[in-house]
């Protein structure tokens, strides 16, 4: 019988939990044995005994990982902390391969078989395995509150006996998964929509989601599309024409939201202090990419900064803010990926070769990803 440990998250302000009761059942009904350390979902509103109710032996961490087979987390747990774990246990987590190099190196040589789940190849019959898509679509949910909760005005037009209130401008910059929400979200609201990004496929979904596209044209040989869905650096040429088109255009916005990403590189400056000082004062940006550098020069991580009377949110670990919501989607990515190669016989799961070469990072002793060894 495979033995399934649930760690409690020990990264600061992180409220997510990476097994709730829905998916403790789900894996007691394949025949796994589950054990949940105690208060490891109290952050995201499910209790120890809303586990036990579900199936899972809930304990401390040293109990947890006795015997376990398989280690889930949100975010990679401290290899120190696994001391009382079994060497071969694989960790399935989000385990940012190319910000924790070190931790990387730890579990390899702690016999631990790393899975990094933001590895997933983007292919069709991983999409349900996706954690960036599903905590995506909670930031680009939540940058959008967060910018009507920052901003002094109101989002929808009015139209009053006092008179008219007008619509808010939102710009979102980035229309990969957290960029679409956030256009769904800002639509739903009642402001005025325009997006942007480097992949010319983007303008179709922009258009579908009502808002309207802002595009350089004629800028010959930018596709801006990389491998599995994801944005490539864009050329000197195009980074020259955006910067002009978006210049003109965000000095209009009351509202920016960005969300470029480019993954195991820094991410990509999108707006300049120059850019933020021609907004009107009272305007919000919301910078999704903060955490790895910033899409906004003085963007600061964990802070609300302002300058020229542009407040510059820059919340860490925005899913974590909607943790009961993000932890349902989470622990269901990590179950439809261990059920897709699940061993009947009760061995651990077989993965295959796409999608087992694409998230192992450690294998016997060694780190053995290919992305990890250039």
């Amino acid at each position: 019988m495979v033995r399934i440990a649930v760690v409690k998250e020990s990264t600061a302000g992180e409220k997510r939990v990476s097994a709730t009761p829905e998916t403790v059942k789900k894996f007691a009904g394949l025949g796994a044995e589950v054990a949940v350390e105690s208060g490891a979902g109290s952050s995201a509103s499910i209790s120890d005994a809303d586990y036990e109710a579900a199936g899972a032996k809930v304990g401390t961490r040293a109990a947890t990982l006795k015997d376990a087979d398989i280690i889930l987390g949100v975010q990679g747990p401290d290899p120190e902390s696994l001391k009382s774990a079994k060497k071969g246990a694989w960790i399935v987590a989000g385990l940012n391969p190319f910000g924790e190099r070190a931790r990387v190196d730890a579990y390899a040589a702690a016999g631990f078989e790393a899975l990094a789940m933001e590895f997933m190849p983007r292919i069709t019959r991983a999409q349900s395995m996706d954690i960036l898509s599903s905590q995506s679509n909670l930031s680009g949910y939540k940058a959008v509150l967060d910018a009507a909760s920052e901003y002094g005005r109101a989002f929808p037009m009015m139209m009053t006996a006092a008179g008219t209130i007008s619509a808010a401008r939102v710009f979102v910059m980035g229309v990969g998964v957290a960029g679409l929400q956030a256009i769904a979200t800002a639509r739903r609201l009642g402001a005025q929509v325009s997006a942007t990004d480097v992949r010319s496929a983007t303008k179709e979904q922009i258009q579908s989601l009502g808002a309207k596209p802002i595009f350089v044209e004629n800028v010959a040989g930018i596709e801006g599309e990389g491998s599995g869905g994801y944005a490539t650096e864009m050329s000197p040429e195009y980074q020259k024409a955006q910067a002009e088109l978006v210049s003109a255009h965000i000095a209009k916005q009351d509202i920016v939201i960005t969300t470029a990403l480019i993954p195991g590189r820094p991410a990509p400056r999108l707006v300049s202090d120059a850019q933020i000082a021609s907004m009107r004062p009272g305007s919000v940006i919301i910078d999704l990419a903060v955490e790895q550098g910033g899409n906004v020069e003085g963007a600061k991580a964990g802070e609300i900064v302002e300058k020229h009377g542009v407040k510059i949110v820059g919340h860490r670990n925005v899913p974590s803010r909607l943790a009961a919501d993000a932890s349902a989607l989470f622990s269901r990515n990590l179950f439809n990926f261990l059920s897709a190669f699940w061993d009947k016989e009760g061995g651990l799961p077989q993965l295959d070769d796409e999608i087992g070469g694409a998230v192992r990072l450690t294998q016997g002793g060694k780190v053995v990803n290919e992305r990890l060894l250039k």
